[in-house]
């Protein structure tokens, strides 16, 4: 009775805290859940191929921003957290969980190549019972053919060597109120074993659970959820440029919307869509659709707008330098802002960065300001510097284009210093200036210049 022993004795380590569970991938998803799955009582093996994390994380220093050094540190000491690049340890390992990066590829397809690796990974060291989890985001259908296939064509057979269950990620990088562990958790099961088993080792490290009918459908509400992110916020950008062209205010517009008690949910626009979810999931999901002759015209469009939109960027700059009589080529401008999102330093898919791109294809001379970005690189892998601080001499630029509203940023300061400003991110929403070029719209009362607070 293999099967009954191998759920059981699963079981059993989870109800007695005694299991050792495996993170793969220590990034933006994999490091939060590690801290958690420690503070919840169990003992965790971190692995990743970054040889650099791993000598960082060994000193007790946290690369994540929700993630305090301290944490690590007291992980790390009291040996309930062991990090290691050697997938040997997949030997001594009762369940696993895989954060690894699903990306893009050239052709704005799914590249599972770091999923195909880890699978391969775990069919060489499955030896023991494993309970597998798939928290990175992928495209229907994935965790069965990818993970399950794997295995069962090594001889290894679910619910008797392996538990397979899809939970997608919903980290929310530097949002403070929802958190790895209050943020529910979906499950869905290759069997209803493999749900059983992740259901009672999530629910006692998240405060709920939700466990739905398949690995597939698991899966698919992922992309549903930043799907209908990526197609709001495109329809919310195509808003903006329609105000513009009538004369319109977005943002009073959009506030305006909002105080409508139901049926309307406030998106607002911006230089485009970054992180590692929005700019991506969706193209997972038209992806597999193509696969099933379903052509989702509403994702295509989402996508070809937000691509666009720091185009549109690169339009308010020469408009603001026009007033000038200056062209791009050999303008000084300073980029603020080139995470993708207020007050972290993640910079995957910034829509900062393809700014950035344009007008070095242009001949623009370029700085950028970022309090909590060091560097990043560029289409040539070539490091590029970044004013880590909250302030500069603004005045020494022809424009300064906010694109990520950072809350630690001298907005004051650069109001009051700069010749001419692009400002993306509605930061001086009560200021009617000639030198403040805008998204959206509008004009507003010059008399509430004075009243500005950031």
């Amino acid at each position: 009775m293999r099967k009954i022993h191998s759920f059981d004795l699963i079981m059993e380590k989870i109800h007695t805290k005694t299991m050792t569970i495996g993170v793969i991938g220590l990034g933006y998803v994999g490091l939060p859940l590690a801290m958690e799955l420690v503070d919840s009582g169990y003992k965790v093996v971190g692995i990743d191929i970054d040889e650099q994390k791993i000598e960082s994380l060994h000193g007790g220093k946290s690369h994540i921003l929700d993630i305090a050094d301290s944490q690590v540190y007291s992980a790390i000491q009291s040996q309930q957290f062991q990090v290691t690049s050697d997938f040997n340890a997949l030997c001594d390992l009762d369940a696993v969980s895989i954060c690894v990066p699903t990306p893009l590829n050239r052709n704005q397809e799914p590249d599972i190549s770091y999923l195909t690796y880890t699978a391969e990974k775990i069919k060489k060291y499955l030896d023991n019972p494993l309970l597998i989890v798939l928290e990175s985001t992928t495209y229907p259908g994935s965790t069965r053919e990818i993970f399950s296939g794997c295995l069962e064509s090594a001889g290894k057979n679910v619910d008797e060597d392996y538990f397979l269950c899809f939970s997608p990620e919903r980290v929310d990088p530097g949002n403070k109120n929802f958190q790895t562990k209050s943020i529910p958790k979906v499950i869905g099961g290759l069997t209803l074993s493999s749900a059983q088993l992740a259901e009672k080792l999530y629910a006692s490290v998240f405060d709920e659970v939700v466990v739905v009918s398949s690995l597939e459908t698991a899966e698919m509400s992922k992309l549903l959820e930043n799907t209908f992110r990526s197609v709001n916020i495109a329809f919310v950008n195509e808003m903006a440029l329609m105000c513009e062209r009538m004369g319109l205010d977005i943002w009073e517009t959009i506030d305006a919307a909002a105080t409508k008690p139901f049926g309307f949910m406030p998106f607002y626009p911006g230089p485009g869509v970054g992180g590692h979810c929005i700019p991506l999931d969706p193209m997972y999901l038209h992806w597999k659709g193509k696969q099933n002759k379903f052509f989702n015209k509403f994702i295509e469009t989402a996508q070809e707008i937000n691509m666009n939109m720091p185009y549109r960027v690169v339009d308010k700059i020469q408009d603001a330098l026009n007033a000038q009589g200056k062209p791009l080529n050999n303008a000084k401008v300073l980029l603020v802002g080139v995470a993708y999102k207020s007050d972290i330093n993640d910079v995957r898919e910034s829509p900062a960065l393809d700014v950035y791109e344009i007008l070095k294809n242009r001949g623009t001379v370029m700085s950028v300001l970022d309090p909590f970005v060091a560097s990043f690189k560029n289409q040539n892998n070539q490091v590029v510097p970044v004013i880590q601080s909250n302030s500069c001499e603004f005045e020494q630029y022809d424009c300064v284009v906010i694109l990520t509203k950072h809350t630690k940023l001298d907005y004051i300061g650069l109001l009051e210093n700069s010749k001419a400003i692009v400002d993306m991110q509605h930061v001086y929403k009560n200021i009617q200036a000639n030198h403040i070029y805008r998204i959206g719209g509008g004009v507003l009362d010059e008399s509430k210049y004075l009243s500005f607070t950031p």
